[in-house]
């Protein structure tokens, strides 16, 4: 008896239909009608994948809180070509809140060649055309933060096998210093010990063989995160007067992205630029050399995956401008 009243109430339950059906002798079946029912599925599928990627896409999203940690090191990457012998010039650091000398340990000299070769070129080329519409449209900058981790900004080996003897010295590597402001430099001669904090030995450089011309392939700060491109990513520099001084004046913001793919403790950064030719008899003093004057904001940006327009175009405005 059970399993009847069980087998009733299935059969009620399979024949319980609460909306009417066509009877099928009123449904006719055409190759017009497939078509529009198998083009009607296919973009049903289309927009539901779509709609997909859209939700797994990052939209930026920008938050401040104050940097706390002053105790831990910044880090600075560099690769810089100058236009002379490595023999002749040195780079470290002048630390200004204790002032002191941090010696360049972790930089390695490498003589180079300072023209490029044709592909070289076509790097640069197109590198300085991504900086320059990034400087007209902020918003790209959110593109690379998402899509320039599959990617390498590097400068291409040379392909020519040019015979051409070194003629400049490409200064490459990272050195780590205090979260304070500081002066990192290249100039003639080496570093040496000097009881009152900083000296260069140049005297053996003949004056009028001075050429600062020199060529930025990448300068960042923070962990290195390959595809950022940077402000000063592809600057090139050509000195007119073998007594010539160029500075940049640097503003480092703390930087914490954090997207579905990576997660990275980074900077961004703005510059200034200013150049000027040494002529202390006109009244301009100074020394030849590339000046990079560096100090860290104590405030840091969360970058995350959701957009505040507002929070956005701050950051956007400032990526290139000084802050």
């Amino acid at each position: 008896m059970r399993r009847l009243n069980r087998k009733k109430t299935l059969s009620l339950v399979k024949e319980l239909d609460a909306f009417p059906k066509v009877p099928k002798s009123y449904v006719e079946t055409s190759a017009s009608g497939g078509t529009v029912s198998l083009i009607a599925f296919t973009t049903m599928a289309l927009l539901t994948i779509m709609e997909f990627s859209v939700y797994q896409d990052t939209w930026m999203k920008y938050e401040y809180e104050v940097d706390k940690d002053f105790s831990s090191k910044l880090r600075i990457n560099i690769d810089i070509t100058v236009a002379m012998k490595c023999q002749y010039v040195g780079a470290d650091v002048l630390d200004l809140a204790e002032t002191m000398v941090a010696s360049a340990d972790g930089l390695v000299y490498e003589p180079a060649i300072f023209d490029l070769s044709p592909q070289q070129k076509e790097w640069q080329r197109m590198l300085q055309v991504i900086q320059s519409r990034l400087q007209e449209e902020h918003s790209l900058q959110d593109v690379i933060f998402k899509s320039a981790f599959k990617g390498t900004t590097a400068l291409p080996p040379r392909e020519d096998g040019s015979l051409q003897p070194p003629d400049a010295c490409r200064i490459h590597g990272h050195l780590y210093v205090n979260k304070v402001a500081g002066n990192f430099h290249i100039t003639v001669g080496k570093a040496i010990p000097h009881p009152r904090g900083h000296a260069h030995l140049a005297a053996l450089v003949n004056h009028d063989s001075y050429n600062f011309s020199h060529r930025i392939d990448h300068l960042s700060f923070g962990e290195l995160v390959p595809g950022i491109i940077n402000p000063l990513d592809g600057t090139e520099k050509i000195a007119v007067d073998h007594n010539q001084m160029f500075q940049y004046f640097i503003t480092v913001v703390p930087t914490k992205l954090h997207t579905y793919k990576i997660s990275a403790d980074t900077h961004q950064f703005s510059v200034t630029e200013r150049e000027r030719i040494i002529n202390h008899a006109a009244g301009s003093h100074g020394v030849s050399g590339i000046f990079m004057k560096h100090v860290t904001w104590n405030w840091k940006i969360y970058s995350r995956n959701n957009l505040l327009p507002f929070q956005t175009r701050i950051l956007q405005a400032c990526q290139f401008c000084p802050l």
